[in-house]
């Protein structure tokens, strides 16, 4: 009994021996497995990081750089006109149709003009009647002139009539007077455009009575018309001194921008700056041929003061920001990146215009600036063409004998260009470069 207690403690120690080294293997395979694939990864990643890094590059050549300033603006009306009646009056007539191009001296509307045609009748027949007393004046003072020289009146009589004469003219005057102002109130009846424009909504209809506080239409003047704008204080000196040398070329734009609407010249500078804004206001007028300016438009507005001749311009996509400013990646001589801080003039159409930094015929990197560290090597690719046989916008980097880079975008997900991007993109480390980087 007792040989068999011990052996059933042995089964039980060595049974329970079994289970523990079974669990503590088997939660220990997981970490080996991960370790060992962490390992592997961490030298395949150092093995891939000393490449040299594919990159799209660009060369900084000169050309010349309009200037421009930037402004919100809104389009007015070069005149405008709100009609008010001069007179009170039945609105008999109504000439025009609303919305309706009018020339000057066109007829618009007519109230009753017979109270103040009567008012002109009853000045003119004053004035007969008083011309007619002034020449029976006159006749008598021929006669009393005659008498007084030969002594047959006193001089109080003679002077009576040369008075009386003089009375009658002054009241012949004031009778004109009274005519002339009956013909004008007579003239009110009728009115008509001042300028060349297109009329506005009417405001009474035909048989109302109106008065001069009513509104009877809006006449607008959309050929010319005028766009009031804003620029910062700080480029008023800039303005004033371009504006000095000659008329200014002011482009309008849509309210995004994207698209032209009209070119006009710039016709006045505000003579005092807006103290709460910070802002000047100028005026540029538009000929407006096709009326895509329209009054209370808000458009984009472009004031070209200058032109940089022979200026050093690069894509848009070679300026990176960074804590101490903007830089750029110049490519050395011996295939590796720079990192140079560059001072930006403008960026403008896709182009950056360089104050200092770069200098011509220099390599700058267009496309890849997300991989690169200074002093990375650096393998110059060449983009893949798009389906439609243009270049991708990492392609249209400058050159000496180029012009601006081409800013198409790569075709849609969909298209052949695309999946070869992305069957490229995804190559293991260590195999062929990508055809095309992505933009940093």
């Amino acid at each position: 009994m007792r040989k068999l207690r011990w052996l059933l403690i042995l089964v039980g120690l060595l049974f329970a021996g079994g289970i523990w080294y079974y669990f503590s293997h088997q939660s220990a395979s997981p970490n080996a497995v991960d370790a060992s694939k962490s390992k592997a990864g961490g030298r395949g990643q150092r093995s891939g990081a000393g490449g040299p890094v594919p990159v799209v590059a660009g060369v900084v050549h000169k050309r010349d750089v309009p200037i421009y300033l930037d402004g919100i603006g809104t389009v007015q009306a070069f005149n405008t006109v709100v009609f008010h009646p001069q007179v009170s009056g039945i609105l008999t007539q109504v000439h025009f149709q609303e919305g309706q191009d009018v020339k000057t001296g066109d007829l618009l509307a007519v109230i009753d003009p017979r109270p103040l045609q009567a008012q002109l009748e009853g000045a003119v027949a004053k004035k007969n009647q008083d011309n007619a007393q002034l020449s029976n004046a006159k006749a008598l003072l021929g006669r009393d002139t005659d008498l007084f020289k030969k002594g047959a009146i006193d001089n109080q009589t003679f002077d009576t009539q040369k008075y009386l004469v003089d009375q009658l003219e002054a009241t012949v005057q004031s009778d004109q007077a009274a005519i002339d102002n009956a013909q004008t109130q007579l003239s009110y009846t009728q009115i008509t455009a001042p300028f060349d424009g297109r009329c506005g909504i009417r405001q009474v209809d035909q048989g109302n009575y109106v008065t001069p506080a009513s509104t009877l239409l809006v006449l607008t003047q959309l050929k010319p018309i005028s766009v009031l704008f804003t620029l910062p204080q700080q480029n008023l000196v800039a303005v004033n001194e371009a504006f000095a040398k000659g008329p200014l070329q002011v482009s309008a734009l849509n309210s995004n921008a994207t698209e032209p609407l009209d070119e006009g010249t710039l016709a006045v500078v505000d003579n005092q700056i807006d103290t709460t804004t910070g802002t000047i206001r100028l005026k540029a007028t538009f000929q407006n041929p096709s009326l895509k300016l329209w009054p209370g438009q808000f458009v984009n507005n472009r004031l070209l003061v200058s032109t940089r001749h022979d200026g050093l311009v690069v894509p848009a996509s070679v300026i990176q920001r960074g804590p101490n400013g903007t830089f750029a990646y110049v490519i050395t001589k011996d295939k590796t990146a720079e990192m140079r801080p560059v001072q930006v003039a403008q960026i403008d159409g896709g182009l950056a215009l360089i104050d200092s930094g770069l200098q011509e015929g220099e390599q700058v990197v267009v496309d890849g600036q997300y991989k690169l560290q200074p002093g990375s090597p650096v393998q110059i690719t060449t983009p893949n063409p798009s389906p439609n046989g243009k270049l991708t916008q990492a392609a249209g980097s400058p050159s000496p004998s180029e012009g601006a880079p081409n800013t198409q975008s790569p075709g849609p997900a969909g298209s052949p260009h695309h999946r070869r991007h992305q069957q490229n993109s995804e190559q293991p480390e260590g195999g062929a470069a990508p055809a095309t980087a992505n933009r940093g």
